[in-house]
């Protein structure tokens, strides 16, 4: 069952009412707690109300749940927003040519005013247990000090890759400092490093404790992994005011960052406390029937009760009735982002994660309740990692649905290992972290030569780079990790500029898919309701007789060209538009004190 954060309303209204400045254009000043914190931060029942009630802003109606995860990390080589195509403030969020009045984004409430009141909270939370918490390691005050800067840091992350420099507060707000200017990135990515190395040793492993049995809760696997990931894009190359590069800090070089990333990684693989699901579909299934339980592949989920929360209502394969026999979540619910249209066909064909990846077909309209799987045209597909269909409970929230967002999974600390030991050790010792993911995409009869014998040729560094880079697409499409990726490998334009071309021979079944089929063969199963598809691999010609209808397999809708054009925004450089703007309700009310960069204060 999914841990539900209950937090005792006088906490949440006392103890931290000074976040709502956030809310308020930055001028209220803090109030005096209804609880003191000497009383809140000694007793560990009600710590744990304040540590949970840090998490209440993931799940506003205008943060995370319904404005930062439906748009942030699209349109990368992989993914793209739906209707990128048409004009407008959604579009252009991701189509790389945000304004800063962008009216999707451009409020009080928004998910950068969420993000600030998260890490007040924190702050808060960290400051009274320091004092009157006594939280050394083993304790539970220390597991709660170490999840405290462990969410800090989670907040932070995520406004330095979307925003870029920010102002720094690792304090609480006091009158004096109601008003910052932005500050270095590199100030940043360093302290909430080191926050991250405090907080793995205070925090315990998945299952050391019952308090750690949940991924709802921070435990060490988590923490190292993602200061390997952070310790990654601190040292990658990004967009700085002055352009496009890596940090300048020796601090964050590629050789200090590499090898703390590897360290970190490779003591949450020799921890055995987290490993890869038996089957990439096990995984998804799982994910989907919200079972919480650490020990397995997911490292930490952004926790969202029943109500709240958008991950299927927004990612899901489609489902046009707006109620059916796996959903009661509204019409058209899903679909909103996709696979770009090659990404199919650039999976291998033996590869497992292929057809949980992507999915050619929505649900169509319910007759009798009951809908039925319905394709659609090449240009549409759908990830599959998102499915009503393998839900254990029925969604009637007809504005949420209530799963989770897996934030971190233990295939990403096995690639960062692999990446990491690559550049500091070769390409042999990158071998067996790479060969165990993909041990897990292919069936045993495959692996001598997909497994085995593919990685065994990767002999060179940039070899073993590039399959790396290949490997991230396969086995992370559709979670929305690729664009940080991209950017911090320099690849960002590059990799676009690919896809678009890729896009084109697909369309025009030239180059690399001259051998794409343009007619799919199809029949219902016997339940139905699934489709029995045949046609959507290369070179599947033959028509498979009778009991199969056929329909034409092409670009429809929007002209190809136009479709394929607004990948990015024509005229745009995504390289120079790395970040979203502040939005301006930000600005105006900073007292002089922010500024956007990058281009954005001349929009």
């Amino acid at each position: 069952m999914k841990h539900k954060i209950i937090i005792a309303g006088l906490i949440i209204s006392g103890l931290f009412s000074s976040c709502q400045q956030f809310e308020d254009d930055y001028l209220d000043t803090p109030a005096k707690s209804t609880l003191e914190p000497s009383l809140i931060f000694s007793e560990v029942a009600l710590a744990k109300g304040a540590i949970d009630g840090i998490k209440v802003p993931f799940a506003e109606t205008n943060s995370y749940r319904g404005r930062f995860l439906p748009y942030y990390g699209l349109n990368t080589d992989v993914e793209w927003f739906a209707a990128s195509q048409t004009a407008g403030d959604k579009a252009d969020l991701c189509v790389y040519d945000p304004k800063p009045t962008n009216t999707e984004m451009n409020t009080t409430n928004n998910a950068y005013a969420m993000m600030y009141q998260g890490i007040e909270r924190a702050n808060i939370c960290i400051v009274g247990l320091r004092q009157y918490g006594n939280p050394v390691a083993g304790s539970e005050m220390g597991q709660l000090l170490g999840e405290a800067l462990t969410l800090r840091a989670i907040y932070y992350a995520d406004l330095l890759k979307t925003w870029g420099d920010v102002p720094a507060r690792f304090e609480p707000i006091s009158t004096a400092t109601l008003y910052l200017p932005k500050s270095s990135r590199d100030v940043i990515y360093k302290q909430i490093i080191q926050d991250l190395g405090e907080a793995s040793t205070l925090v315990a492993w998945p299952n050391q404790t019952s308090y750690t049995s949940t991924v709802e809760h921070v435990n060490k696997a988590f923490v190292k992994g993602f200061r390997a990931r952070l310790a990654l894009a601190a040292s990658g190359f990004q967009q700085y005011p002055d352009g496009v590069r890596r940090s300048n800090d020796p601090d964050l070089s590629v050789a200090a960052m590499y090898a703390l990333a590897l360290k970190e990684s490779r003591e949450v693989i020799q921890s055995g406390s987290a490993r890869l699901e038996s089957t990439f579909e096990g995984l998804w299934r799982k994910y989907n029937e919200e079972v919480t339980t650490a020990g397995g592949e997911s490292l930490w989920e952004l926790p969202f009760s029943d109500g709240r929360g958008r991950m299927l209502f927004t990612f899901a394969v489609k489902h046009t009735a707006a109620a059916d026999q796996f959903q009661a979540n509204g019409a058209n619910r899903g679909g909103v982002a996709g696979p770009l249209p090659f990404v199919f066909y650039d999976y291998d064909q033996a590869d497992t994660r292929r057809d949980v990846t992507c999915v050619p077909y929505k649900y169509g309209a319910a007759v009798n309740g009951i809908a039925k799987q319905e394709l659609g045209s090449l240009d549409t597909w759908y990830f599959g990692k998102y499915r009503y269909e393998w839900m254990k409970r029925y969604v009637t929230s007809t504005n949420d649905d209530g799963v989770n967002k897996m934030y971190m999974r233990y295939a990403e600390v096995l690639l960062i290992a692999a990446e990491t030991a690559n550049e500091l050790e070769g390409p042999s010792a990158a071998a067996p972290y790479l060969k165990e993911i993909r041990r897990r995409s292919f069936a045993s009869a495959n692996q001598a030569v997909k497994v085995d014998a593919y990685v065994d040729g990767l002999t060179s560094k940039d070899a073993m780079f590039n399959a790396l880079v290949l490997e991230n697409k396969y086995e992370f499409t559709g979670e929305m990790e690729r664009k940080q990726a991209l950017i911090r490998w320099n690849l960002l334009k590059v990799k676009l500029d690919e896809a678009k071309q890729k896009m084109t021979e697909l369309s025009a079944r030239s180059g690399q898919y001259a051998d794409v089929p343009a007619t799919l063969y199809y029949k219902y199963k016997a339940d139905n309701v699934s489709l029995d598809i045949y046609g959507l691999n290369r070179g599947e010609t033959t028509n498979p007789g009778v009991l199969y209808s056929s329909t034409s397999w092409t670009w429809t809708g929007t002209a190809a060209d136009t479709k394929i054009a607004s990948l990015y925004k024509p005229g745009v450089n995504p390289d120079n538009r790395q970040f979203w703007p502040i939005w301006q309700v930000f600005i105006s009310a900073s007292n002089g004190q922010l500024k956007n960069d990058y281009g954005y204060e001349n929009l």
